[in-house]
């Protein structure tokens, strides 16, 4: 059972998008938004595979974060599991990070709470 919804992602990317402001040299103000992109992939049954592509001139460190939910329509097994990556792009770069729902055994599961967002390397 997949629920992790193309809306619920659409909208936190475009909230998150739209707030991230960044300089870049000789261009005047623009929104990293305008760079870098999100998309994901199921993997198998279990695992889902999120990926950010930067083609900013400029190195980005970038924050994925969702939840894993175990048997989502049980009241009594029902369990969550927040998981997080951290990712830091050259220009022109991807990275990926893996969500896997194993830790349901057989149960069914859903991802869901999914966000993302990037900054200008501070470095």
């Amino acid at each position: 059972m997949r629920s992790a919804s193309w809306t619920r992602w659409a909208t936190c990317a475009l909230a998150i998008s739209i707030c991230v402001p960044v300089a870049l040299a000789d261009r005047g103000y623009k929104s990293i938004s305008t760079c870098t992109s999100f998309g994901q992939e199921d993997k198998g049954d279990d695992k889902v595979e999120f990926k950010i592509q930067n083609a900013c001139e400029i190195p980005v460190d970038c924050s994925i974060a969702w939840r894993v939910v175990c048997a989502p329509e049980s009241k009594k097994r029902r369990a969550a599991h927040a998981g997080a990556a951290k990712l830091a792009l050259t220009n022109g770069s991807s990275q990926t990070a893996e969500a896997s729902a194993a830790i349901c055994g057989n149960d069914a599961w859903s991802i869901d709470s999914i966000s993302w967002s990037c900054q200008p390397n501070k470095e």
